[in-house]
């Protein structure tokens, strides 16, 4: 009997995703565990492997195509023995699934476990929930709900950064071609963005796009269509801040016993054949540690906020902000109050660079306990942060810089670097946020205390 090979979820939050390109062809064989295709997520490229083995009978979503919902049929397998070509047709001939009434809401769809699963080979910010989708109009769409679109359309949006959904085509019933995308790009022939669900935040702005265009004089402006990574950022910052009681608490920290005991350190790390020292430690590796052992000393702020109840954490799984372009990603260092300052130096050198070039596995940008945002190394002074839930907390760090303390009645000069620590009022109270900010004072201020 032919196997179905499914869209995969590449992460537990994942709707749909982009089929970038297939690495194996119609009559290939496959075994278990063989690189299949890739599919890209608004974070992630990863690789699907197949779980069973046969003959790759039938591509039913060609490569190219986006916004394939999760559980879709992507392809056809035909067991040892089948007849590929009665598996392949035998899809083929299938008769769509009809598209959704934009009149009548659609029932949720159950959720089998996928066939094919991914081994991980990912790119990039926020473990991030996707967007609400859109039912798009029955006209424009196929059995899958997906817009249809002429190869060369797909892929001039793709390197546009336009989702084809929002494109008004007009080819035959509706197609979007080639001429679409490019006006797409000059702002032209552009749909709303779709509502988001009843009861969920709303992301859109005051002003329609077309209001805020009136503003300005035609031609002073570009349009940059946005890309999924900046709309999964729009979206899970806006909730945030629209659901998560936000409240900050600011303290400057003395580094100037941090900053000596890192050159040092940096200074005597043993070097290989080439000269190149085994670590260099930055300020912002003692940030992590401090933040990650001062949830161990305040384990009630060690949490996630649940409506069932809270979660309370044994480990501080400490998420790092990391610029990349089009938005930023937060990788995790797992276990950090148990890992040493090198070490905790040396995985988040590796994720930044995973992280620029989207190499990134779910896993290692998804949960987390809390998060430090560090803008020091821009020159600013304080600032803050957005909680990225299900974290209660994340840290905001300000440049470090000399600056003017009284000191026994006298004036001198001191390293100061001010940190800002946004709390979920639900999980973390005041007293309990002091605490917490507090007990990383006493961390970065005296960094021995995080080798003992």
């Amino acid at each position: 009997m032919p196997i179905n090979i499914l869209m995969p979820a590449l992460s537990p939050t994942m709707e749909k995703g982009n089929l970038a390109k297939w690495l194996k062809k119609e009559g290939d064989q496959v075994k278990s565990g063989d690189v299949i295709a890739e599919i890209e997520t608004d974070k992630a490229t990863m690789e699907v492997e197949a779980v069973d083995e046969g003959t790759l009978a039938k591509i039913v979503v060609p490569e190219g195509t986006q916004d394939v919902p999760v559980n879709d049929v992507i392809a056809v397998l035909a067991g040892d023995g089948e007849d590929v070509k009665a598996a392949g047709a035998g899809t083929a001939s299938a008769p769509p699934k009809p598209a959704p009434s934009a009149e009548a809401p659609t029932a949720a769809k159950p959720v089998p476990a996928p066939v094919a699963a991914p081994a991980a080979k990912v790119a990039a910010a926020a473990a991030a929930t996707p967007a609400p989708q859109a039912v798009a109009a029955a006209p424009q769409t196929n059995g899958h709900a997906r817009t249809f679109s002429s190869p060369l359309a797909r892929r001039l949006a793709k390197d546009a950064g336009i989702e084809l959904a929002r494109i008004n085509g007009s080819g035959p019933h509706g197609r979007v071609i080639a001429r679409d995308v490019e006006e797409a790009k000059s702002g032209k022939g552009l749909k709303a963005p779709a509502a988001a669900p009843a009861g969920a935040p709303s992301i859109a702005p005051s002003m329609s796009d077309k209001q805020i265009r009136a503003l300005f004089e035609e031609g002073s402006y570009e349009v940059i269509p946005h890309d999924g990574m900046r709309r999964t950022i729009a979206q899970r910052l806006t909730a945030s801040v629209q659901t998560v009681p936000h409240f900050y608490l600011t303290m400057d920290c003395n580094i100037g016993k941090l900053v000596e005991a890192r050159e040092e350190i940096n200074a005597v790390a043993p070097r290989d054949k080439e000269g190149k020292p085994a670590y260099k430690l930055s300020v912002n590796d003692f940030v992590i540690k401090a933040l990650a052992l001062a949830l161990q000393r305040i384990p009630n702020a060690n949490v996630s906020w649940t409506d069932g109840g809270m979660l309370k954490h044994k480990h501080s799984d400490v998420g790092v902000a990391v610029a990349m372009p089009g938005g930023l990603i937060t990788p995790i260092i797992r276990k950090a109050e148990t890992k040493p300052i090198s070490a905790i130096s040396a995985e988040m050198k590796d994720f930044a660079a995973r992280a620029r070039a989207r190499k990134l596995k779910p896993e290692e940008y998804q949960g987390g306990t809390t998060a430090v945002s560090n803008l020091g190394m821009y020159g600013i002074k304080d600032f803050t942060a957005v909680i990225n839930p299900p974290h209660a907390t994340i840290l905001a760090v300000g440049t470090g810089e000399e600056r003017a303390i009284v000191k026994n009645g006298k004036i001198e000069a001191a390293q100061i670097m001010s940190v800002t620590l946004s709390c979920d009022h639900r999980a973390v109270d005041g007293a309990l946020g002091a605490e917490l900010i507090g007990a990383f004072k006493m961390l970065i201020e005296n960094p021995v205390m995080m080798v003992v």
